[in-house]
């Protein structure tokens, strides 16, 4: 009996989705968020992987490459579809481009001596045709156990300025072809040659989605950027291990040189001679795929109305055509115009055409150059623990509405500037405050003094919630000193 070849799920999770603002955040991006379907554009490209599986396939568990901010993030929602089991998440210390980020998940893929078969995903896209994406990618998982690097092509569907594109050999869907070679994003004429004119092959949008054995990367890293590699691997030389993290070392990470995939090795493969040991295979994908990368693309892949209108939320229309409506916490109503972009959340709206929606990016470097929190986090914050909302904020007093999960607890702390009162909502809540530990019930409530050192935790099975009142000379969330945290905070 054959052994399975060992496939091993790789998620690229570190990006900040800032053109879908305001519902992207630096602190909670794109890829985290349920944009088409209940589960978040993270949860599926991890189901997408899972579902590989086959009998000559043995599917491990995933591998994300993420960052510290957005660590429990990435565990929560992994628990979430059933897949955290076995997962392991590789912290990086700083954004480096995905040729490093893929070095560090071979790596850690070869770390016990294996060499699987890596199925590379950006975690922030979406796939309309299941069925067809897992026949692709199978097929791809095939290419690469020979040694080869094999890329996913999407076939287009219209002529496409902001995408990358692949040339190759005449490929229909799940056809394995020769890549020529990448070409940069074209202007519009060229976008459109590429579409009509097949007398020199076929183009095909670059999905970043990459299948190639551990091995493989590593060799093609060490002929085509051997620094790169070098420092990586000083890095994951000092490593450390904390449960499911995996954190390189900080200062030598930030010595890698920022490449990405394409530049560092997948053009100088496709550019090889016939005597170059590795070599770049394609893939075609033709199964609905849209990488959500501005809301002109959120809208093309939302369900639509006989006027071509994607709402979602509580929104109401009059006299609208392909518009996309967005709403999240109240009513929006949007009449006579066609072609905009509307994006309510509790703390900031965007209204923009269709087509400049691109320019999204402005307003998030006009909020950063003026430091306001709204580029960053929304109201609603999601903690390890679960979430707060800041309902109101004045001088010198704050409302905060917390939820804390079942058995989940904050840290042991005090502040230096504030008082708090809580009420509280639901559920059961133990209070710690200074040596006495209370339980508190619906309609309860406690004081904890400024300087009061304190804590909240949730030791029932359904969900606590209380509402919080600051008081005091300041309140922002830098006046938090931790003794105890169950979460490894500082």
């Amino acid at each position: 009996m054959n052994t399975p070849l060992s496939v091993q799920p790789v998620v690229m999770a570190g990006g900040s989705g800032t053109r879908l603002w305001p519902l992207s955040r630096a602190g909670f991006p794109k890829q985290f968020l349920a944009l088409t379907g209940k589960h978040t554009l993270f949860q599926q490209a991890v189901q997408r992987l899972a579902a590989v599986a086959a009998p000559e396939f043995s599917v491990g568990a995933p591998l994300v490459i993420g960052n510290e901010d957005h660590r429990f993030l990435v565990m929560e929602q992994l628990r979430e579809v059933k897949l955290d089991a076995g997962a392991s998440l590789v912290l990086e210390p700083s954004g480096r481009n995905t040729a490093p980020a893929l070095t560090l998940a071979a790596l850690q893929a070869t770390d016990d001596g294996a060499d699987p078969v890596l199925v590379v995903t950006p975690s922030d896209q979406t796939v309309a045709d299941g069925a067809a994406f897992t026949a692709a990618l199978r097929q791809a998982v095939r290419v690469a156990a020979d040694g080869a690097i094999c890329i996913l092509g999407i076939k287009p569907v219209r002529p496409e300025t902001g995408y990358g594109y692949i040339h190759a050999n005449a490929a229909s869907h799940a056809e394995v072809s020769n890549v020529r070679a990448f070409v940069e994003k074209p202007d519009a004429a060229t976008a459109q040659r590429y579409i009509t004119d097949t007398s020199d092959g076929h183009y095909f949008w670059n999905s970043g989605m990459f299948v190639l054995r551990a091995s493989v990367w590593l060799a093609a890293l060490e002929r085509y950027r051997p620094d790169i590699l070098a420092a990586t691997r000083a890095a994951w030389a000092g490593r450390k291990n904390d449960a499911a993290f995996v954190r390189p070392d900080a200062a030598a990470f930030a010595a890698v040189p920022s490449e990405s995939v394409d530049y560092a090795v997948m053009e100088p493969c496709s550019r090889g001679s016939a005597s170059d040991a590795t070599k770049v295979r394609m893939v075609a994908l033709d199964a609905g795929w849209n990488d959500l990368g501005a809301w002109d693309a959120v809208w093309q892949a939302t369900p639509k109305d006989g006027n071509g209108n994607a709402v979602v939320g509580d929104v109401l229309l009059h006299d609208a055509r392909n518009v996309h409506v967005h709403a999240t916490s109240r009513l929006v109503g949007v009449a006579g115009v066609e072609d905009v972009v509307v994006v309510e959340t509790a703390d900031a709206v965007l209204v923009t055409h269709r087509n400049r929606s691109q320019d999204v990016k402005q307003i998030v470097a006009a909020l950063g150059h003026t430091g306001r929190g709204e580029q960053n986090l929304h109201r609603k914050v999601h903690r390890p623990w679960g979430w707060y909302d800041s309902v109101d904020a004045g001088a010198r007093f704050q409302v905060k509405r917390i939820m804390v999960k079942p058995g989940a607890s904050l840290s042991l702390q005090m502040h230096h500037h504030r008082a708090e009162h809580w009420i509280v909502v639901s559920g059961t809540a133990e209070v710690t405050c200074g040596e006495k530990k209370i339980l508190l019930s619906e309609n309860q409530s406690t004081y904890i003094p400024l300087g009061e050192t304190h804590r909240l935790a949730n030791p029932g099975k359904t969900p606590l919630e209380i509402i919080e009142v600051q008081s005091g000379s300041y309140l922002g969330e830098d006046d938090i000193v931790r003794f105890e945290d169950t979460y490894g905070r500082h």
